[in-house]
């Protein structure tokens, strides 16, 4: 492939990459924002660069493949590629039924040949794995982001009325099923995500910042002790219990980021 998305840019580094046999995902990184045009916005990227939010997209480049991105996320593609939303008659109310549960779009436009896919920038961590012929992954909504066309991005629904009305994830979740590389939006970086591995295991967690699970993983909620009395007295009360063998992926500083975020708006509304 003689495609290059840094081009002649000096202020991009590549931070990550992964590739198969006909797909080759970059993740880029600016190093810093140097277009400020007045000091109020020149103190803003000062100091986002300080705390290392750093703008990043991912670059796939295609060679005789397909990728699907979510809508809206594209930015240019070059080459010969063509697109494809992805939609037909027949399965225009699946897709909007996916969507509308998901929280994804309806459908995800396809790119498919040979050539490079760019994606538009971003303050989010752009996380890059590969899944195995037949493999799932469950994320929470919001987080796909872009996969090679042989994958397979659906809804996936909670198996019990507790873990829909209570674990805070929703009754819906994407699924992603293998084989193929594919492209996470996540709000915190890999080196925060604490990957859990489960062999015929029971994790229990207080709060919904499980961001990740293999399909082999059952998902409920659950009182934290066996009694309501002794669940009252630890404090903890209901906990999210993940069952079974495969990974879960722990993200506990998404909280942190969460309510700072939440003091910031309620800040502002006061104001």
């Amino acid at each position: 492939m003689n495609y290059n998305a840094v081009g002649t840019r000096e202020n991009i580094k590549i931070i990550d990459t992964s590739s198969n046999k006909n797909m080759k995902i970059d993740i880029l990184e600016y190093q810093k924002l140097l277009g400020g045009i007045d000091p109020y916005s020149a103190e803003r990227m000062y100091f986002m660069e300080k705390q290392n939010m750093r703008v990043r997209q991912a670059a796939i480049y295609l060679e005789n493949d397909a990728v699907k991105v979510e809508p809206g996320a594209m930015s240019y593609f070059q080459g010969n590629l063509e697109m494809v939303s992805g939609v037909t008659p027949g399965n225009l109310l699946g897709r909007m039924f996916t969507g509308a549960v998901t929280g994804e779009a309806a459908a995800q436009p396809e790119y498919r040949g040979t050539g490079m896919v760019v994606l538009e920038p971003t303050f989010k961590h752009l996380l890059t794995l590969e899944l195995q012929a037949g493999e799932e992954i469950i994320v929470d909504k919001g987080m796909f982001f872009a996969a090679q066309g042989s994958v397979n991005v659906s809804a996936f629904m909670q198996k019990n009325l507790s873990s829909a009305a209570l674990g805070g994830e929703g009754i819906f979740q994407t699924s992603l099923r293998g084989p193929g590389l594919a492209v996470l939006e996540c709000a915190v970086p890999m080196s925060e995500i604490d990957i859990i591995e489960l062999n015929n295991d029971v994790l229990k967690v207080d709060g919904n910042f499980a961001v990740l699970r293999t399909g082999g993983i059952d998902f409920s909620v659950e009182r934290s002790a066996k009694t309501l009395i002794g669940s009252a007295a630890s404090g903890e009360g209901l906990v999210n219990v993940y069952r079974g063998t495969g990974q879960v992926w722990l993200a506990p500083t998404i909280k942190v980021y969460n309510s700072m975020i939440s003091s910031v708006s309620v800040t502002s509304t006061v104001s």
